[in-house]
């Protein structure tokens, strides 16, 4: 049997207290596990009526288990124990999760950045691609499949034996897949991304790895009633409350391992809350933290410490708003959907949808069709770096790059604000660069985040966007080592890299926040914002 518990101090205690009781008189819990689309008013219902089977999927993904299997050992059988994932969004961080907890080997391809995606493409003769996109119109997990054929082909391996497509029935990649030969595994179309961490998307690359998704479906299922009960001690109810009801709203919420067996939970967590919330004008911003110790709290913001299974510690009293999440990883992933639908309906969003994910995706097309047009002269140019100001004329007479970020950082609001990092770059050889969030975090004693670019697109890029207006944006680009062509396509990987941070750029300005662009020119260039980083005061 798994277990659930949470446990809260200060501020979320008190939102508990307030917010529960009402979300239990209105039986919230069960008519959400009823699959109620009325729930979150009028202009969601619409969505919502197409994008709650998520709350049943611990007993309706069970036919996948043994379907898993059999392929699974079928691949074994000749030799094919490597499994590659290329999929964005909720598509690739549920696996990543889940087989990270497992300690099993997965390769997650998220990525459009050419020297990313050159890198994943070895060891073919004992390769499996899994191609994951609920529309079947993402335009990077397109381009990855593409040069997967292409690779494969020339290797003189066939591809329709190496290939597994996961698609929603229906969608214009399914046919496409059918047609070519391949294997097509149908995910539940009434489940949106980022809740289908155990639909086919979830199970799938999961299973194909090693790791137990039986177990997993086992997890969620044996805390499905508890979650659907409309009680005060309904965690999912509780948490929820925790994280969208205390008075004044703390819309940060810090997340930490705190002993969890669930390896990377955050990043999943993460996407899930800023892409669920994050939309007129209001929103929970999740703050993924590397380690304890590393992030002061500030008066906004919410702790989420992720527990272990068997810890017993009640958060301090005198603390000031924290609260205590444990249980194993399948309870968990239907928990935190839970509490993000509840959150949802205390802020008075629909937690549905995504429109500036479409947006974003928009101007990336845009400019992608544009390629032709030269890039906008940078304001500055220092040694390695170059340096653009986008937003408004608050860059000044900033000579520097260090000069640029404190210009940036000025704009930031000291109570309220939180800056955002964004590294569209390869994240195998500049990981080192994440450290600067800890390192503006210091500086500001503001919330940092750090994503990698554009699989943060599909995440915290809502949330950017949509949320409210409080952010200042460090965007970090460069140019690949050696490109690389999407066959069957009139654009490069390198050319749509370039166009996804543009995009991204001109959706963010359109919104009026600031964006201060370092694209890298040479070998330099990241020690050198690392350093303008760790510079200055703000």
């Amino acid at each position: 049997m798994s277990s659930l518990s949470v446990s809260a101090a200060g501020a979320a205690a008190k939102a508990i207290a307030s917010a529960v009781p009402a979300l239990v008189e209105e039986r919230f819990a069960s008519r959400l596990f009823a699959q109620d689309a009325t729930l979150w008013g009028a202009e969601a219902e619409d969505e919502a009526s197409k994008r709650l089977s998520w709350v049943g999927l611990a007993r309706s993904s069970r036919p996948l288990v043994g379907e898993i299997a059999a392929l699974r050992d079928e691949l074994r059988a000749d030799g094919v124990d490597r499994v590659v994932l290329c999929g964005m969004g909720g598509s690739s961080l549920a696996p990543e999760v889940i087989c990270a907890t497992a300690g099993v080997p997965l390769v997650v391809l998220d990525s459009s950045h050419p020297d990313v995606v050159r890198a994943a493409v070895t060891d073919l003769e004992r390769t499996v691609v899994v191609v994951s996109s609920k529309s079947g119109s993402t335009v990077e997990t397109d381009s990855q499949r593409r040069v997967f054929e292409q690779a494969f082909a020339d290797a003189g391996i066939d591809a329709t034996r190496r290939i597994v497509v996961v698609t929603d029935p229906g969608s214009p990649l399914e046919q496409e897949a059918r047609d070519a030969g391949y294997r097509v595994v149908s995910a539940d179309p009434q489940v949106g991304g980022r809740y289908s961490a155990l639909t086919a998307f979830g199970l799938v690359p999961s299973g194909l790895a090693g790791a137990d998704v039986e177990e997993l479906l086992d997890d969620a299922e044996s805390v499905t009633d508890l979650l659907a009960e409309d009680d005060e001690a309904n965690p999912g109810l509780r948490l929820g409350a925790a994280m969208a009801a205390t008075d004044p709203l703390r819309d940060k919420l810090y997340l930490l391992e705190h002993g969890t067996q669930a390896a990377g939970f955050g990043d999943w967590a993460e996407q899930l809350i800023a892409e669920s919330t994050g939309k007129q004008g209001r929103g929970i911003l999740p703050v993924v933290l590397p380690s304890p110790g590393d992030r002061a709290l500030p008066d906004d913001a919410t702790l989420v410490r992720l527990v272990g299974t068997d810890h017993e510690e009640e958060p301090d009293s005198s603390a000031p708003s924290v609260v205590d999440v444990g249980g194993t990883l399948g309870a968990q992933l239907l928990l935190w959907e839970v509490a993000t639908a509840a959150a949802g309906r205390l802020l008075s969003i629909n937690p549905f949808d995504q429109p500036d994910v479409e947006s974003a995706k928009a101007a990336a097309r845009g400019l992608l069709e544009a390629k032709g047009d030269a890039p906008a002269s940078p304001d500055v140019t220092d040694g390695d770096v170059e340096v653009r100001a986008l937003g408004g004329d608050w860059l000044g007479d900033a000579s520097t790059v260090s000069d640029a970020v404190d210009a940036l950082l000025a704009q930031l609001d000291p109570e309220h604000g939180y800056v955002a990092v964004m590294a569209y770059l390869d994240r195998a050889e500049h990981a080192g660069l994440a450290q600067v969030a800890t390192t503006l975090a210091e500086r500001t004693g503001r919330p940092t985040t750090f994503g990698w670019g554009p699989r943060f697109l599909h995440s915290t890029g809502q949330y950017h966007k949509g949320g409210p207006a409080t952010g200042v944006f460090l965007q970090v680009t460069d140019t690949p080592r050696e490109d690389l062509p999407v066959p069957g396509r009139d654009f490069t990987l390198g050319e749509f890299v370039a166009a996804q941070a543009g995009g991204d750029a001109s959706v963010l300005v359109d919104h009026g926040r600031p964006v201060l662009v370092l694209h890298l020119i040479g070998d330099g260039g990241v020690a050198a914002v690392t350093s303008a980083v760790s510079q200055g005061d703000a």
